[in-house]
Protein backbone atom coordinates (compact mmCIF):
# COMPACT_ATOMS: atom_id res chain seq x y z
CA UNK A 1 0.00 0.00 0.00
CA UNK A 2 2.73 2.46 0.95
CA UNK A 3 4.48 2.02 -2.40
CA UNK A 4 1.21 2.58 -4.24
CA UNK A 5 0.66 5.89 -2.45
CA UNK A 6 3.67 7.40 -4.19
CA UNK A 7 3.00 5.99 -7.64
CA UNK A 8 3.40 8.72 -10.25
CA UNK A 9 1.28 9.29 -13.33
CA UNK A 10 3.23 9.37 -16.58
CA UNK A 11 3.12 12.69 -18.41
CA UNK A 12 2.09 10.87 -21.57
CA UNK A 13 -0.92 9.40 -19.73
CA UNK A 14 -1.84 12.84 -18.37
CA UNK A 15 -1.76 14.35 -21.85
CA UNK A 16 -3.72 11.43 -23.31
CA UNK A 17 -6.46 11.75 -20.69
CA UNK A 18 -6.82 15.45 -21.43
CA UNK A 19 -7.11 14.75 -25.16
CA UNK A 20 -10.14 12.47 -24.74
CA UNK A 21 -13.32 13.90 -26.20
CA UNK A 22 -15.31 13.22 -23.02
CA UNK A 23 -13.31 15.69 -20.89
CA UNK A 24 -12.14 18.36 -23.32
CA UNK A 25 -12.21 22.11 -22.68
CA UNK A 26 -12.37 24.73 -25.42
CA UNK A 27 -9.03 26.31 -26.48
CA UNK A 28 -9.70 30.02 -27.15
CA UNK A 29 -7.09 32.05 -25.20
CA UNK A 30 -3.88 33.66 -26.50
CA UNK A 31 -0.85 34.97 -24.59
CA UNK A 32 -2.46 38.40 -24.25
CA UNK A 33 -5.53 36.90 -22.59
CA UNK A 34 -3.31 34.84 -20.29
CA UNK A 35 -1.22 37.87 -19.26
CA UNK A 36 -4.34 39.91 -18.56
CA UNK A 37 -5.79 37.03 -16.55
CA UNK A 38 -2.59 37.04 -14.49
CA UNK A 39 -2.81 40.80 -13.90
CA UNK A 40 -6.50 40.45 -13.17
CA UNK A 41 -5.78 37.77 -10.57
CA UNK A 42 -2.81 39.51 -8.95
CA UNK A 43 -3.89 43.15 -8.65
CA UNK A 44 -6.86 43.17 -6.34
CA UNK A 45 -7.48 42.71 -2.63
CA UNK A 46 -3.75 42.47 -1.94
CA UNK A 47 -2.92 46.03 -2.97
CA UNK A 48 -6.27 47.60 -2.06
CA UNK A 49 -6.84 45.87 1.29
CA UNK A 50 -3.81 44.18 2.88
CA UNK A 51 -1.22 46.96 2.49
CA UNK A 52 -2.66 48.84 5.45
CA UNK A 53 -2.43 45.88 7.80
CA UNK A 54 1.04 44.92 6.51
CA UNK A 55 2.35 48.46 6.97
CA UNK A 56 0.77 49.16 10.37
CA UNK A 57 1.03 45.74 11.96
CA UNK A 58 -2.11 44.64 13.83
CA UNK A 59 -3.02 41.77 16.11
CA UNK A 60 0.44 41.69 17.70
CA UNK A 61 2.23 41.54 14.32
CA UNK A 62 5.13 43.86 13.60
CA UNK A 63 4.39 46.49 10.96
CA UNK A 64 6.61 47.02 7.92
CA UNK A 65 6.05 50.79 7.71
CA UNK A 66 7.72 52.35 4.65
CA UNK A 67 9.78 49.17 4.21
CA UNK A 68 6.58 47.77 2.73
CA UNK A 69 8.24 48.55 -0.61
CA UNK A 70 11.01 46.14 0.36
CA UNK A 71 8.41 43.62 1.54
CA UNK A 72 6.82 43.64 -1.90
CA UNK A 73 10.23 43.15 -3.48
CA UNK A 74 11.01 40.18 -1.22
CA UNK A 75 7.65 38.57 -1.94
CA UNK A 76 8.09 39.16 -5.67
CA UNK A 77 11.48 37.44 -5.50
CA UNK A 78 9.92 34.42 -3.76
CA UNK A 79 7.16 34.31 -6.35
CA UNK A 80 9.71 34.81 -9.13
CA UNK A 81 11.52 31.57 -8.26
CA UNK A 82 8.18 29.76 -8.24
CA UNK A 83 6.92 31.46 -11.41
CA UNK A 84 9.88 30.13 -13.36
CA UNK A 85 9.08 26.61 -12.13
CA UNK A 86 5.41 27.04 -13.00
CA UNK A 87 6.40 28.26 -16.47
CA UNK A 88 8.54 25.16 -17.13
CA UNK A 89 5.81 22.81 -15.93
CA UNK A 90 3.11 24.65 -17.86
CA UNK A 91 5.10 24.47 -21.09
CA UNK A 92 5.60 20.70 -20.67
CA UNK A 93 2.19 19.78 -19.25
CA UNK A 94 -0.42 22.21 -20.63
CA UNK A 95 -3.19 20.67 -18.53
CA UNK A 96 -5.72 22.13 -16.10
CA UNK A 97 -4.89 21.31 -12.52
CA UNK A 98 -1.92 23.59 -11.83
CA UNK A 99 0.39 22.29 -9.10
CA UNK A 100 -1.77 19.21 -8.54
CA UNK A 101 -1.06 17.89 -12.04
CA UNK A 102 2.64 18.73 -11.77
CA UNK A 103 2.94 16.90 -8.43
CA UNK A 104 1.19 13.80 -9.78
CA UNK A 105 3.84 13.44 -12.47
CA UNK A 106 6.80 13.93 -10.13
CA UNK A 107 6.01 13.25 -6.47
CA UNK A 108 3.31 10.61 -6.71
CA UNK A 109 -0.40 10.21 -6.01
CA UNK A 110 -0.41 10.96 -2.28
CA UNK A 111 1.54 14.20 -2.63
CA UNK A 112 -0.60 15.15 -5.63
CA UNK A 113 -3.74 14.62 -3.57
CA UNK A 114 -2.32 16.67 -0.70
CA UNK A 115 -1.42 19.56 -2.97
CA UNK A 116 -4.75 19.33 -4.82
CA UNK A 117 -6.63 19.41 -1.52
CA UNK A 118 -4.42 22.31 -0.47
CA UNK A 119 -5.26 24.20 -3.69
CA UNK A 120 -8.97 23.72 -3.00
CA UNK A 121 -8.42 25.44 0.35
CA UNK A 122 -6.25 28.16 -1.23
CA UNK A 123 -8.81 29.12 -3.84
CA UNK A 124 -11.89 28.77 -1.62
CA UNK A 125 -10.44 30.80 1.25
CA UNK A 126 -8.81 33.30 -1.11
CA UNK A 127 -12.10 33.84 -2.92
CA UNK A 128 -13.85 34.33 0.40
CA UNK A 129 -11.34 36.98 1.50
CA UNK A 130 -11.60 38.83 -1.81
CA UNK A 131 -15.40 38.77 -1.74
CA UNK A 132 -15.45 40.20 1.79
CA UNK A 133 -13.00 42.94 0.82
CA UNK A 134 -15.04 43.64 -2.33
CA UNK A 135 -18.14 44.15 -0.19
CA UNK A 136 -16.34 46.72 2.00
CA UNK A 137 -15.16 48.79 -0.95
CA UNK A 138 -18.52 48.49 -2.72
CA UNK A 139 -20.23 49.82 0.38
CA UNK A 140 -17.81 52.78 0.41
CA UNK A 141 -18.45 53.39 -3.28
CA UNK A 142 -22.22 53.36 -2.77
CA UNK A 143 -21.87 55.74 0.19
CA UNK A 144 -19.96 58.14 -2.05
CA UNK A 145 -22.88 57.94 -4.47
CA UNK A 146 -25.34 58.74 -1.70
CA UNK A 147 -26.56 55.19 -1.03
CA UNK A 148 -26.21 53.72 2.46
CA UNK A 149 -26.38 49.93 2.74
CA UNK A 150 -27.86 48.68 6.03
CA UNK A 151 -25.00 47.46 8.19
CA UNK A 152 -26.53 44.01 8.75
CA UNK A 153 -26.42 43.34 4.99
CA UNK A 154 -22.69 44.15 4.68
CA UNK A 155 -21.03 42.57 7.73
CA UNK A 156 -20.66 39.23 9.47
CA UNK A 157 -21.63 38.60 13.08
CA UNK A 158 -18.09 38.22 14.47
CA UNK A 159 -16.95 41.49 12.89
CA UNK A 160 -20.03 43.17 14.32
CA UNK A 161 -19.11 41.90 17.79
CA UNK A 162 -15.46 42.96 17.37
CA UNK A 163 -16.40 46.47 16.27
CA UNK A 164 -19.16 46.92 18.87
CA UNK A 165 -21.95 47.05 16.30
CA UNK A 166 -24.23 44.29 17.62
CA UNK A 167 -26.76 46.81 18.92
CA UNK A 168 -27.21 48.12 15.36
CA UNK A 169 -28.22 44.68 14.03
CA UNK A 170 -31.86 43.60 13.72
CA UNK A 171 -32.92 40.85 16.15
CA UNK A 172 -35.24 37.93 15.45
CA UNK A 173 -36.46 36.21 18.64
CA UNK A 174 -33.60 37.91 20.43
CA UNK A 175 -30.94 36.62 18.00
CA UNK A 176 -28.89 39.30 16.15
CA UNK A 177 -28.97 38.86 12.37
CA UNK A 178 -26.01 39.68 10.11
CA UNK A 179 -25.19 38.35 6.65
CA UNK A 180 -22.89 39.93 4.10
CA UNK A 181 -25.31 39.94 1.18
CA UNK A 182 -22.94 42.08 -0.90
CA UNK A 183 -20.17 39.45 -0.72
CA UNK A 184 -22.60 36.63 -1.52
CA UNK A 185 -24.10 38.56 -4.44
CA UNK A 186 -20.82 39.26 -6.26
CA UNK A 187 -19.78 35.60 -6.02
CA UNK A 188 -23.15 34.55 -7.45
CA UNK A 189 -22.79 36.96 -10.38
CA UNK A 190 -19.24 35.79 -11.15
CA UNK A 191 -20.39 32.16 -11.02
CA UNK A 192 -23.05 32.80 -13.67
CA UNK A 193 -20.48 34.46 -15.94
CA UNK A 194 -18.02 31.59 -15.58
CA UNK A 195 -20.63 28.97 -16.43
CA UNK A 196 -21.46 30.99 -19.53
CA UNK A 197 -18.01 30.61 -21.11
CA UNK A 198 -14.23 31.07 -20.77
CA UNK A 199 -13.83 33.48 -23.69
CA UNK A 200 -16.56 35.77 -22.43
CA UNK A 201 -14.97 35.67 -18.98
CA UNK A 202 -11.54 36.55 -20.42
CA UNK A 203 -12.97 39.54 -22.33
CA UNK A 204 -14.75 40.79 -19.23
CA UNK A 205 -11.50 40.44 -17.26
CA UNK A 206 -9.53 42.42 -19.86
CA UNK A 207 -11.92 45.36 -19.51
CA UNK A 208 -11.64 45.29 -15.72
CA UNK A 209 -7.83 45.16 -15.85
CA UNK A 210 -7.74 48.35 -17.92
CA UNK A 211 -10.10 50.13 -15.52
CA UNK A 212 -8.19 49.23 -12.37
CA UNK A 213 -4.82 50.20 -13.85
CA UNK A 214 -6.28 53.60 -14.72
CA UNK A 215 -7.61 53.99 -11.17
CA UNK A 216 -4.26 53.04 -9.60
CA UNK A 217 -2.58 55.63 -11.84
CA UNK A 218 -5.21 58.12 -10.67
CA UNK A 219 -4.37 57.34 -7.03
CA UNK A 220 -0.65 57.92 -7.61
CA UNK A 221 -1.15 61.20 -9.51
CA UNK A 222 -3.64 62.51 -6.95
CA UNK A 223 -1.30 61.58 -4.09
CA UNK A 224 1.50 63.69 -5.62
CA UNK A 225 -0.99 66.56 -6.05
CA UNK A 226 -1.78 66.66 -2.32
CA UNK A 227 1.60 65.61 -0.89
CA UNK A 228 4.95 66.76 -2.26
CA UNK A 229 7.72 64.22 -2.97
CA UNK A 230 9.80 65.92 -0.26
CA UNK A 231 7.11 65.30 2.35
CA UNK A 232 6.72 61.71 1.18
CA UNK A 233 10.42 61.08 1.69
CA UNK A 234 10.13 62.53 5.21
CA UNK A 235 7.29 60.13 5.97
CA UNK A 236 9.53 57.25 4.91
CA UNK A 237 11.67 57.76 8.03
CA UNK A 238 12.28 55.55 9.87
CA UNK A 239 12.29 53.19 6.90
CA UNK A 240 12.11 50.03 9.05
CA UNK A 241 10.35 51.13 12.25
CA UNK A 242 10.20 47.57 13.62
CA UNK A 243 13.36 46.26 11.95
CA UNK A 244 13.65 43.29 9.64
CA UNK A 245 10.99 41.39 11.58
CA UNK A 246 8.42 43.94 10.44
CA UNK A 247 9.65 43.78 6.85
CA UNK A 248 9.50 39.99 6.70
CA UNK A 249 6.14 39.89 8.50
CA UNK A 250 4.82 42.40 5.98
CA UNK A 251 6.12 40.19 3.17
CA UNK A 252 4.25 37.19 4.62
CA UNK A 253 1.02 39.20 4.95
CA UNK A 254 1.08 40.75 1.47
CA UNK A 255 1.94 37.41 -0.12
CA UNK A 256 -1.83 37.25 -0.57
CA UNK A 257 -1.40 39.94 -3.24
CA UNK A 258 0.62 37.66 -5.51
CA UNK A 259 -1.20 34.35 -5.54
CA UNK A 260 -3.16 35.21 -8.69
CA UNK A 261 -0.42 34.02 -11.06
CA UNK A 262 -1.00 30.46 -9.82
CA UNK A 263 -4.51 30.64 -11.30
CA UNK A 264 -3.04 31.32 -14.76
CA UNK A 265 -1.82 27.74 -15.05
CA UNK A 266 -5.33 26.40 -14.44
CA UNK A 267 -6.48 27.62 -17.88
CA UNK A 268 -3.78 25.62 -19.69
CA UNK A 269 -6.32 23.47 -21.53
CA UNK A 270 -8.14 26.56 -22.77
CA UNK A 271 -5.03 28.22 -24.25
CA UNK A 272 -4.39 27.99 -28.00
CA UNK A 273 -0.60 27.58 -27.74
CA UNK A 274 0.07 26.76 -24.07
CA UNK A 275 3.75 25.91 -24.54
CA UNK A 276 4.38 29.52 -25.54
CA UNK A 277 1.48 31.47 -24.05
CA UNK A 278 1.57 30.15 -20.48
CA UNK A 279 5.23 30.99 -19.71
CA UNK A 280 4.76 34.45 -21.24
CA UNK A 281 1.56 35.07 -19.28
CA UNK A 282 2.93 33.85 -15.93
CA UNK A 283 6.21 35.76 -16.02
CA UNK A 284 4.92 38.93 -17.71
CA UNK A 285 2.00 39.36 -15.30
CA UNK A 286 4.29 38.88 -12.29
CA UNK A 287 6.83 41.47 -13.50
CA UNK A 288 4.20 44.07 -14.42
CA UNK A 289 2.33 43.71 -11.13
CA UNK A 290 5.51 43.89 -9.03
CA UNK A 291 6.43 47.26 -10.51
CA UNK A 292 2.91 48.56 -9.89
CA UNK A 293 2.90 47.23 -6.32
CA UNK A 294 6.20 48.87 -5.36
CA UNK A 295 5.11 52.24 -6.76
CA UNK A 296 1.73 52.14 -4.98
CA UNK A 297 3.32 50.94 -1.70
CA UNK A 298 5.85 53.80 -1.83
CA UNK A 299 3.13 56.38 -2.41
CA UNK A 300 0.85 54.89 0.28
CA UNK A 301 3.57 54.88 2.95
CA UNK A 302 4.53 58.42 1.86
CA UNK A 303 1.00 59.70 2.44
CA UNK A 304 0.58 58.43 6.01
CA UNK A 305 3.37 58.36 8.63
CA UNK A 306 3.84 55.04 10.41
CA UNK A 307 2.67 56.51 13.73
CA UNK A 308 -0.60 57.57 12.15
CA UNK A 309 -1.14 54.13 10.59
CA UNK A 310 -0.82 52.45 13.97
CA UNK A 311 -3.70 54.52 15.34
CA UNK A 312 -6.15 53.32 12.70
CA UNK A 313 -8.66 50.52 13.46
CA UNK A 314 -8.82 47.35 11.38
CA UNK A 315 -11.94 48.45 9.58
CA UNK A 316 -10.09 51.43 8.10
CA UNK A 317 -6.90 49.52 7.37
CA UNK A 318 -8.98 47.06 5.33
CA UNK A 319 -9.71 49.91 2.89
CA UNK A 320 -6.13 51.13 2.71
CA UNK A 321 -6.03 53.41 -0.35
CA UNK A 322 -9.29 55.24 0.36
CA UNK A 323 -8.11 55.69 3.97
CA UNK A 324 -4.85 57.27 2.78
CA UNK A 325 -6.62 59.67 0.41
CA UNK A 326 -9.14 60.59 3.09
CA UNK A 327 -6.20 61.40 5.41
CA UNK A 328 -4.53 63.90 3.04
CA UNK A 329 -7.76 65.21 1.44
CA UNK A 330 -10.55 64.62 3.99
CA UNK A 331 -13.20 66.63 2.14
CA UNK A 332 -12.61 65.27 -1.37
CA UNK A 333 -15.27 62.57 -1.33
CA UNK A 334 -15.22 62.32 -5.12
CA UNK A 335 -11.59 61.15 -5.04
CA UNK A 336 -12.17 58.36 -2.52
CA UNK A 337 -15.28 57.32 -4.44
CA UNK A 338 -13.25 56.91 -7.65
CA UNK A 339 -10.61 54.83 -5.86
CA UNK A 340 -13.33 52.76 -4.21
CA UNK A 341 -14.83 52.14 -7.65
CA UNK A 342 -11.42 51.05 -8.96
CA UNK A 343 -11.06 48.69 -6.01
CA UNK A 344 -14.49 47.19 -6.71
CA UNK A 345 -13.42 46.53 -10.30
CA UNK A 346 -10.05 45.10 -9.19
CA UNK A 347 -11.67 42.78 -6.67
CA UNK A 348 -14.18 41.63 -9.27
CA UNK A 349 -11.34 40.69 -11.64
CA UNK A 350 -9.58 38.72 -8.91
CA UNK A 351 -12.79 36.91 -8.02
CA UNK A 352 -13.26 36.04 -11.66
CA UNK A 353 -9.79 34.53 -11.99
CA UNK A 354 -9.92 32.67 -8.66
CA UNK A 355 -13.42 31.33 -9.25
CA UNK A 356 -12.21 30.25 -12.70
CA UNK A 357 -9.29 28.34 -11.20
CA UNK A 358 -10.92 26.39 -8.38
CA UNK A 359 -13.44 24.37 -10.45
CA UNK A 360 -10.63 23.37 -12.79
CA UNK A 361 -8.70 21.93 -9.85
CA UNK A 362 -11.76 19.85 -8.95
CA UNK A 363 -12.09 18.92 -12.62
CA UNK A 364 -8.54 17.56 -12.85
CA UNK A 365 -8.73 15.65 -9.57
CA UNK A 366 -12.05 14.05 -10.53
CA UNK A 367 -10.69 13.12 -13.97
CA UNK A 368 -8.02 11.10 -12.18
CA UNK A 369 -10.68 9.29 -10.13
CA UNK A 370 -9.72 10.82 -6.77
CA UNK A 371 -13.09 12.59 -6.52
CA UNK A 372 -16.50 11.48 -7.86
CA UNK A 373 -16.88 11.75 -11.67
CA UNK A 374 -19.60 14.39 -11.29
CA UNK A 375 -16.85 16.94 -10.67
CA UNK A 376 -15.38 16.22 -14.12
CA UNK A 377 -18.54 16.86 -16.13
CA UNK A 378 -18.43 19.48 -18.90
CA UNK A 379 -21.41 21.57 -20.01
CA UNK A 380 -22.42 20.32 -23.49
CA UNK A 381 -22.93 23.82 -24.88
CA UNK A 382 -20.59 26.15 -22.98
CA UNK A 383 -17.74 23.60 -22.57
CA UNK A 384 -17.08 24.70 -19.00
CA UNK A 385 -16.96 22.58 -15.80
CA UNK A 386 -20.38 23.91 -14.80
CA UNK A 387 -21.18 21.62 -11.85
CA UNK A 388 -18.00 22.40 -9.93
CA UNK A 389 -18.30 26.08 -10.86
CA UNK A 390 -21.79 26.25 -9.34
CA UNK A 391 -20.87 24.21 -6.26
CA UNK A 392 -17.81 26.31 -5.46
CA UNK A 393 -19.79 29.50 -6.11
CA UNK A 394 -22.47 28.49 -3.59
CA UNK A 395 -19.87 27.43 -1.00
CA UNK A 396 -17.64 30.51 -1.34
CA UNK A 397 -20.60 32.91 -1.39
CA UNK A 398 -22.12 31.40 1.75
CA UNK A 399 -18.84 31.39 3.68
CA UNK A 400 -18.11 34.98 2.56
CA UNK A 401 -21.49 36.01 3.95
CA UNK A 402 -20.65 34.88 7.50
CA UNK A 403 -16.84 35.23 7.78
CA UNK A 404 -14.33 38.04 8.30
CA UNK A 405 -11.24 38.72 6.20
CA UNK A 406 -8.43 38.46 8.78
CA UNK A 407 -8.28 34.68 9.18
CA UNK A 408 -9.00 34.10 5.49
CA UNK A 409 -5.90 35.95 4.28
CA UNK A 410 -3.45 34.17 6.60
CA UNK A 411 -4.90 30.74 5.77
CA UNK A 412 -4.67 31.44 2.04
CA UNK A 413 -1.04 32.50 2.36
CA UNK A 414 0.15 29.35 4.13
CA UNK A 415 -1.66 27.08 1.67
CA UNK A 416 -0.22 28.90 -1.33
CA UNK A 417 3.35 28.92 0.02
CA UNK A 418 3.12 25.18 0.65
CA UNK A 419 1.91 24.55 -2.91
CA UNK A 420 4.64 26.76 -4.37
CA UNK A 421 7.33 24.86 -2.46
CA UNK A 422 6.13 21.52 -3.83
CA UNK A 423 6.10 22.85 -7.40
CA UNK A 424 9.73 23.93 -7.03
CA UNK A 425 10.69 20.49 -5.68
CA UNK A 426 8.90 18.88 -8.61
CA UNK A 427 11.07 20.68 -11.17
CA UNK A 428 14.25 19.28 -9.63
CA UNK A 429 12.84 15.75 -9.54
CA UNK A 430 11.49 15.79 -13.09
CA UNK A 431 14.79 17.10 -14.50
CA UNK A 432 16.33 13.81 -13.34
CA UNK A 433 13.48 11.33 -13.85
CA UNK A 434 12.44 12.60 -17.29
CA UNK A 435 15.51 14.49 -18.50
CA UNK A 436 14.91 13.90 -22.22
CA UNK A 437 11.39 15.34 -22.38
CA UNK A 438 11.17 18.50 -24.55
CA UNK A 439 10.97 21.66 -22.45
CA UNK A 440 9.90 24.75 -24.47
CA UNK A 441 10.80 26.78 -21.37
CA UNK A 442 13.48 25.85 -18.83
CA UNK A 443 14.27 27.32 -15.43
CA UNK A 444 17.72 28.89 -15.91
CA UNK A 445 20.89 27.91 -14.03
CA UNK A 446 20.14 24.21 -13.74
CA UNK A 447 17.79 21.97 -11.82
CA UNK A 448 18.85 22.91 -8.30
CA UNK A 449 19.74 26.57 -7.74
CA UNK A 450 16.55 28.54 -8.41
CA UNK A 451 14.05 25.77 -7.50
CA UNK A 452 15.73 25.20 -4.14
CA UNK A 453 15.88 28.96 -3.52
CA UNK A 454 12.14 28.93 -4.19
CA UNK A 455 11.57 26.15 -1.63
CA UNK A 456 13.72 27.85 1.02
CA UNK A 457 12.12 31.27 0.55
CA UNK A 458 8.58 29.85 0.72
CA UNK A 459 9.36 27.99 3.93
CA UNK A 460 11.00 31.12 5.35
CA UNK A 461 7.87 33.23 4.83
CA UNK A 462 5.68 30.47 6.30
CA UNK A 463 7.54 30.89 9.59
CA UNK A 464 6.22 34.46 9.88
CA UNK A 465 2.57 33.41 9.71
CA UNK A 466 0.57 33.12 12.97
CA UNK A 467 0.15 29.78 14.81
CA UNK A 468 -3.59 29.73 14.04
CA UNK A 469 -2.80 29.43 10.34
CA UNK A 470 -0.62 26.39 10.97
CA UNK A 471 -3.22 24.61 13.12
CA UNK A 472 -6.02 25.14 10.59
CA UNK A 473 -3.84 24.31 7.62
CA UNK A 474 -2.65 21.03 9.15
CA UNK A 475 -6.22 20.23 10.17
CA UNK A 476 -7.40 20.78 6.59
CA UNK A 477 -4.69 18.50 5.18
CA UNK A 478 -5.55 15.76 7.69
CA UNK A 479 -9.23 16.10 6.75
CA UNK A 480 -8.18 15.64 3.12
CA UNK A 481 -6.38 12.42 4.02
CA UNK A 482 -9.66 11.08 5.43
CA UNK A 483 -11.39 11.80 2.10
CA UNK A 484 -8.53 10.17 0.17
CA UNK A 485 -8.58 7.01 2.27
CA UNK A 486 -12.38 6.72 2.16
CA UNK A 487 -12.74 7.33 -1.60
CA UNK A 488 -9.72 8.43 -3.62
CA UNK A 489 -7.37 5.52 -2.92
CA UNK A 490 -9.89 2.95 -4.16
CA UNK A 491 -11.15 4.92 -7.16
CA UNK A 492 -7.85 6.28 -8.50
CA UNK A 493 -7.43 5.52 -12.21
CA UNK A 494 -3.72 4.96 -11.67
CA UNK A 495 -4.42 2.68 -8.73
CA UNK A 496 -7.04 0.70 -10.63
CA UNK A 497 -4.54 0.05 -13.41
CA UNK A 498 -2.08 -1.13 -10.77
CA UNK A 499 -4.60 -3.67 -9.45
CA UNK A 500 -6.18 -1.92 -6.47
CA UNK A 501 -9.61 -3.08 -5.32
CA UNK A 502 -12.43 -0.71 -6.34
CA UNK A 503 -13.88 -1.00 -2.82
CA UNK A 504 -12.41 0.45 0.36
CA UNK A 505 -11.46 -2.32 2.77
CA UNK A 506 -12.46 -2.36 6.43
CA UNK A 507 -8.92 -1.32 7.35
CA UNK A 508 -9.06 1.69 5.02
CA UNK A 509 -12.44 2.71 6.41
CA UNK A 510 -11.08 2.51 9.95
CA UNK A 511 -8.07 4.60 8.96
CA UNK A 512 -10.35 7.16 7.28
CA UNK A 513 -12.51 7.44 10.40
CA UNK A 514 -9.46 7.73 12.65
CA UNK A 515 -7.91 10.44 10.50
CA UNK A 516 -11.26 12.27 10.48
CA UNK A 517 -11.26 12.29 14.30
CA UNK A 518 -7.71 13.65 14.29
CA UNK A 519 -8.79 16.46 11.95
CA UNK A 520 -11.74 17.35 14.18
CA UNK A 521 -9.41 17.39 17.18
CA UNK A 522 -7.02 19.74 15.38
CA UNK A 523 -9.91 22.11 14.66
CA UNK A 524 -11.13 21.92 18.29
CA UNK A 525 -7.85 22.73 20.10
CA UNK A 526 -7.04 26.43 20.75
CA UNK A 527 -5.35 27.82 17.66
CA UNK A 528 -3.38 30.58 19.34
CA UNK A 529 -1.24 28.21 21.41
CA UNK A 530 1.69 25.88 20.82
CA UNK A 531 1.39 22.08 21.42
CA UNK A 532 3.11 22.22 24.82
CA UNK A 533 0.74 24.96 25.99
CA UNK A 534 -2.28 22.94 24.85
CA UNK A 535 -1.08 19.90 26.81
CA UNK A 536 -0.68 22.02 29.95
CA UNK A 537 -4.16 23.50 29.50
CA UNK A 538 -5.69 20.04 29.00
CA UNK A 539 -4.48 18.93 32.45
CA UNK A 540 -5.28 22.23 34.15
CA UNK A 541 -9.00 22.28 35.13
CA UNK A 542 -8.83 26.00 35.90
CA UNK A 543 -7.24 26.95 32.59
CA UNK A 544 -9.04 29.38 30.27
CA UNK A 545 -8.95 26.92 27.35
CA UNK A 546 -9.11 23.70 29.37
CA UNK A 547 -12.26 22.29 27.73
CA UNK A 548 -11.16 22.87 24.13
CA UNK A 549 -7.66 21.56 24.85
CA UNK A 550 -8.93 18.41 26.61
CA UNK A 551 -11.57 17.53 24.00
CA UNK A 552 -9.13 18.16 21.17
CA UNK A 553 -6.44 15.92 22.66
CA UNK A 554 -8.96 13.15 23.39
CA UNK A 555 -10.23 13.20 19.80
CA UNK A 556 -6.68 13.20 18.41
CA UNK A 557 -5.69 10.29 20.69
CA UNK A 558 -8.71 8.17 19.72
CA UNK A 559 -8.06 8.98 16.06
CA UNK A 560 -4.43 7.90 16.30
CA UNK A 561 -5.36 4.57 17.88
CA UNK A 562 -8.10 3.91 15.33
CA UNK A 563 -5.82 4.87 12.43
CA UNK A 564 -3.07 2.57 13.68
CA UNK A 565 -5.53 -0.30 14.05
CA UNK A 566 -6.89 0.33 10.56
CA UNK A 567 -3.40 0.46 9.08
CA UNK A 568 -2.53 -2.85 10.75
CA UNK A 569 -5.73 -4.44 9.42
CA UNK A 570 -5.10 -3.10 5.90
CA UNK A 571 -1.52 -4.37 5.98
CA UNK A 572 -2.66 -7.84 7.13
CA UNK A 573 -5.34 -8.00 4.43
CA UNK A 574 -2.80 -6.96 1.81
CA UNK A 575 -0.44 -9.77 2.76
Amino acid sequence: MIRGLFQTKRLDDILAAAASTEHTLKRTLGWGHVTLLGIGGIIGAGIFATVGEAAAGVGGKAGAGPSLMLSFTITALVCGFTALCYAEFASMVPISGSAYTYAYSTLGELVAWIIGWDLILEYAVGNTAVAISWAGYFKTFLRGCGVDVPIWLAIDYRSAVRDGLVDQLPHVFGVPIAFNVLAFGIVAAITVLLVWGIKESARFNAGMVIVKLIVLAFFVVLAFYYVSPTQMVKNWHPFQPTGWKGTFTGAAVIFFAYIGFDAVSTVAEETRNPKRDLPIGIIASLVICTVIYIVVAGVFSGLMPFEELQKRPKTELAESLTMALDYVAPHQTWATTIVAFGSVVAHTAVLLVFQMGQPRIFFSIARDGLLPPTFARIHPRFKTPHITTILTGVFVGTVAGVSNIDEMVALTNIGTLFAFALVCIGITILRHTDADRPRPFRVPFGAWLLPMLGVASCMFLMLYLPPASWWRFIGWLVLGMSVYLAYGYSHSTVGRKAGRSPFASLGLKAMALGVLLIAIGLFVVPHDALPAEILREAFNPTGATHTHSLYGIVLISIGLVLSAAGAARASTSRR
